[in-house]
């Protein structure tokens, strides 16, 4: 495939987190096919370093869930994080941070949901609350629980 033979060698350490919800404030989880019983919200780097931030989300959400569409807000909210020792193979020597930029993805109720099984095993919808308490990552979870105030 096309996009694999282009792909950097290297994960870029910039990243997207989106958060998917709904207006009722229900929030879609997937969890990790390379880690079971990982929930998390939509995430993935950017594929070239001149790719927006929007443009990646985007891209992400539709590889990830097959979603398309629906309601796009950069929160303007950036966390830096250390990449976990299991995944640092994915990046340059010697990278050992990322930068995550936070956005959000209002969609309606009942939007399917199609996974893509090499990357995810399973998808829920939870309220919010819940969801940010299932999550692995501390800075997904804060992003979750911003939600109510972030909403439009």
């Amino acid at each position: 495939d096309t996009a694999a033979m282009n792909a950097p060698a290297h994960k870029i350490p910039q990243s997207v987190l989106v958060v998917i919800h709904t207006a009722a404030l229900e929030v879609l989880l997937i969890e990790r096919a390379d880690a079971p019983g990982y929930w998390q919200s939509v995430t993935g780097s950017k594929d070239r370093l001149d790719e927006s931030w929007e443009a990646t989300a985007r891209r992400e959400v539709q590889e990830e869930t097959g979603i398309e569409g629906g309601e796009l807000r950069d929160w303007g909210l950036e966390n830096v994080y250390e990449i976990y020792p299991r995944w640092r193979h994915r990046y340059a020597p010697g990278v050992t941070h990322n930068l995550e930029r936070v956005l959000g993805l209002r969609v309606p109720q009942g939007t399917p949901v199609r996974l893509s099984p090499r990357e995810h095993r399973a998808a829920r919808w939870l309220p919010w609350r819940e969801a940010a308490d299932a999550c692995f990552s501390p800075s997904n979870a804060e992003a979750i629980l911003q939600l109510p105030q972030r909403q439009p």
